[in-house]
């Protein structure tokens, strides 16, 4: 009696022993493969036939254990012992049977949190702390909310786990959003310490594969956070922008939507947020707040791509959300200009950063020194160039040829400046020279003016036809006059593009 408890107690075990290796081992199912196709041939094929050797040697009358089987058979775990088939049945359960709360996803596509709170409710509870002191209930919603992208989701996600994979919808609560946004700054510090605290923890994850959408909605809802105003929490606010900026193309595609869907009041505040951002950069108040040019030279670039997403939001949204000149950051008219049109030049839209890459940034000034500069070197390069080809065909170098020389009649004035322009495309790029027929002069730049002046007045007179005033917006349009010719129309556009700028900007 007491060799048959033994025998039951030993055979116990053994069951045990086996479903905790099975639990643990599971997931190496294919390395333990490998290493026991390497070892030596075991004396039983599979655990339920050790099992199955025990009960035989028990009805025999042999009550004796050897353990220099159990750590073999040990090696052999596949599935669980066959003890009887009603158990062997119920834990071949598969995982297509079991309802959808016990299944578990995957690690790209995790559950987000159910959060119930409304934006009545928090205000509610600003209210209540506003008047207790007792801001300890308003503390843990930011301190919960702002701890990672999942909590972000969870908190603002009209739907927690609903796809919203369109960029007509962003799926977030933007009055909810909008409400825990304007109530942060009136909180206590530790309250705003802790959503700095979290946001830092989000952007410090480790990133691997590409972003998810929901990805994208946390990235959204912090650019929008108004803390960024304090120099305080630039370093917070530049990796943050790196993190965005460096979004692939499709996803800054779904920002960009997302942005145009924002109020005016939002948008301009976020564009303002980003002007500020750069120009405090370039020229700060304290220096000493902020860390070293050299070690942050990444802050700009990172700061301009996103404001370039949002001026491709405002541009694509009818009518604009804000003004184009918003986007102007006229602290660019005080810095030198003309060192990053030259690396502009000399490495185009390349990897390496210049304003010229986004002209939006530009103001009126800036962009007219540089399209003079432009224009200077175009004029030099086409002169040198017809300066070589003369010398290497041994051929009489006559200064004139370094000039876009014309003659024109006053009274003729159109037809003649459309007929020399035509003849002498070749030439449009070289500083211009005019010459009025019949009158003696030198054009040191006086007779390029006068011509200049009575050409425009006389194409956009509105008895010629090619244009009308039109009152509403104080400019003129193309009329609608139809002609069958439309030299003139090309000459307008040879003069305003064509003709040195240099020499327009002086009129």
């Amino acid at each position: 009696m007491l060799r048959l408890e033994a025998f039951e107690l030993i055979k116990l075990l053994l069951v045990t022993l086996h479903i905790l290796l099975t639990a643990l081992h599971r997931s190496q199912a294919l390395r333990w493969s490998s290493f026991l196709d390497r070892g030596p041939k075991l004396p039983f094929s599979s655990y339920g036939s050790f099992i199955s050797t025990l009960n035989h040697k028990r009805e025999s009358g042999s009550h004796s254990l050897s353990t220099q089987l159990l750590l073999p058979a040990v090696r052999q775990v596949r599935e669980l012992p066959p003890i009887c088939p009603d158990v062997r049945q119920k834990q071949r359960i598969s995982i297509d049977v079991l309802p959808p709360e016990v299944k578990a996803r995957f690690a790209s596509d995790p559950i987000i949190p159910i959060r119930t709170k409304t934006a009545k409710e928090f205000q509610e509870d600003i209210e209540k702390a506003t008047i207790s002191g007792d801001w300890k209930q308003v503390h843990d919603f930011y301190l919960t909310t702002f701890d990672s992208f999942l909590e972000l989701n969870a908190a603002f996600k009209k739907e927690a786990n609903a796809p919203y994979n369109t960029i007509e919808d962003s799926g977030i609560n933007t009055k909810f959003v909008n409400a825990v946004y304007d109530a942060l700054l009136h909180t206590p510090p530790d309250t705003q310490k802790s959503v700095l605290k979290g946001i830092i923890n989000s952007l410090l994850r480790e990133w691997k594969g590409p972003r998810t959408k929901d990805d994208l909605r946390a990235y959204f809802i912090l650019v929008q956070n108004p803390q960024y105003t304090s120099t305080a929490t630039y370093v917070i606010y530049a990796h943050l922008l790196r993190q965005i900026a460096a979004l692939a193309e499709a996803d800054h595609h779904f920002l960009m939507h997302w942005f145009k869907k924002l109020s005016q009041k939002r948008f301009k505040q976020l564009v303002e947020r980003l002007q500020f951002f750069i120009t405090t950069r370039l020229f700060p108040a304290k220096p000493e707040e902020l860390p070293p040019m050299a070690k942050c030279s990444w802050w700009i670039p990172s700061a301009t791509k996103v404001l370039s997403l949002l001026n491709a939001a405002n541009s694509i949204s009818s009518p604009p959300i804000i003004p184009f000149s918003d986007f102007y950051n006229l602290t660019l008219d005080h810095i030198d200009f003309m060192e990053d049109y030259q690396t502009w030049q000399a490495h185009g839209n390349s990897n390496r950063f210049t304003f010229c890459q986004f002209p939006f940034i530009l103001s009126t000034v800036v962009k007219k020194a540089v399209i003079q500069r432009d224009s200077e070197q175009q004029m030099i390069s086409m002169a040198r160039q017809t300066l070589v080809d003369k010398v290497s065909r041994r051929q009489r170098v006559d200064m004139s040829l370094l000039f876009l020389n014309i003659k024109v009649r006053r009274l003729q004035l159109v037809s003649d400046s459309l007929d020399e322009l035509s003849r002498k495309r070749a030439d449009l790029k070289k500083k211009l020279k005019v010459t009025f027929v019949g009158e003696a002069g030198l054009d040191m730049g006086g007779l390029t003016k006068e011509w200049f002046l009575l050409l425009i007045r006389q194409i956009f007179h509105t008895d010629y036809g090619m244009f009308t005033y039109v009152k509403d917006s104080q400019c003129h349009w193309f009329s609608s006059w139809k002609c069958d010719n439309c030299s003139e129309f090309r000459l307008v556009g040879a003069v305003s593009f064509n003709v040195p700028i240099m020499n327009l900007c002086t009129w």
